[in-house]
């Protein structure tokens, strides 16, 4: 008998949206970095994405999401928000504002809906994995379906 996999907040907001997608777990794994969980789960690094939370120069947060295998440019996710300038967020801040904790933060289902902008070649891929909202779960989606649960944008915000 196939144990049920737990519902985290992320894919019950998908259900009710009748948005389809793809759960994982890799719970009793002990991975952590996010290329260990592409290998683990057996996806393309590329296709697997990561969230990460920002502050602009004016105070503003923002959402960027990330293939695993790449890093987040600050000065392009900067100029991709108009902001002259952004930095990361501290983890301490990252579960009082966002509601999620470092390595288990995803797009869908943050406390406050800050603007996310998602690189250029999630694109590339008829879906992208991503955190399910809770660390150990994935979800794999289509990006069309992403932007009918979050307003997003797409930019040229990596470097390698």
């Amino acid at each position: 008998m196939k144990k049920q996999l737990e519902k985290t907040q992320v894919m019950r907001i998908l259900d009710q949206a009748g948005v389809p997608y793809r759960s994982y777990s890799y719970v009793d794994s002990g991975v952590v970095s996010g290329l260990a969980v592409a290998e683990v789960l057996g996806q393309d690094p590329d296709q697997v994405f990561k969230t990460l939370v920002t502050v602009g120069h004016t105070g503003e947060h923002y959402v960027f999401t990330i293939p695993v295998s790449c890093e987040l440019d600050l000065k392009k996710a900067a100029e991709s928000v108009g902001e002259k300038s952004i930095h990361m967020i501290k983890s301490k801040e990252l579960l009082p504002l966002t509601g999620y904790v470092h390595g288990g933060c995803s797009p869908i289902g943050m406390k406050k809906q800050f603007v996310t902008v998602v690189d250029e070649t999630a694109t590339l891929y008829d879906a992208i994995c991503f955190s399910a909202g809770r660390i150990g779960y994935q979800v794999q989606m289509s990006v069309e379906d992403l932007g009918r649960i979050v307003p997003i944008r797409f930019a040229d915000i990596t470097c390698m």
